[in-house]
């Protein structure tokens, strides 16, 4: 059964910036990039800003930290480096900008996943949050992984006409508690 959309309400594309953390990954065999990429732009969405940086906290932060920053970007996804190796350190990187937690992502990508690779999805610490009005999602590095949270959750959340809601819909009050710390301290 096909998600329900709201036909009167028209799409709302966002810019979307790409993230690959990777030591050995250049943009000419970027699989995972390139099937984000794909899928948001073949959705209606712009691509902002696509880039490739090591397995290293202060190489993902500093990426991620600019574009949520950059007013012209609503949302990142990252992918790569969720695993549990010592070289896995993406969640470690981007965990601490989140000022709110999305449980609820990391549950829903780990039932899509268990449903094609079973227990091997225990394999991920896939997790997504917000900083600054700006959504951040963080994905395993495979192509499939990429693919399952895109078609089986990032398309109809990051699509306007999704009912009975979606992320687009409170994007502009997604900094309330900026604004109204802001305003108590004034």
């Amino acid at each position: 059964m096909a998600p329900p959309q709201d036909t009167a309400r028209a799409f709302v594309p966002l810019s979307i910036a790409v993230l690959t953390v990777s030591d050995t990954r250049s943009r000419a065999d970027d699989r995972s990039g390139d099937t984000l990429e794909q899928r948001l732009t073949e959705a209606g969405h712009r691509l902002a800003a696509r880039s490739i940086v090591p397995d290293e906290i202060d190489a993902i932060r500093r990426q991620v930290e600019s574009w949520v920053r950059d007013p012209g970007i609503d949302v990142v996804v990252t992918t790569g480096g969720t695993g549990f190796t010592g070289r896995d350190v993406t969640p470690e990187a981007l965990e601490p900008l989140f000022e709110k937690r999305m449980d609820g992502f990391s549950a829903v990508f780990h039932r899509i996943s268990y449903d094609k690779i079973g227990t091997s999805t225990l394999q991920s610490r896939a997790t997504a949050g917000v900083a600054g009005a700006t959504y951040i999602f963080v994905l395993p590095g495979s192509p499939g992984a990429c693919r399952d949270a895109w078609d089986g959750i990032l398309a109809q959340q990051l699509d306007y006409r999704h009912r009975p809601c979606n992320f687009v819909e409170i994007m502009p009050r997604l900094d309330e508690h900026l604004r109204r710390g802001a305003s108590i301290t004034a």
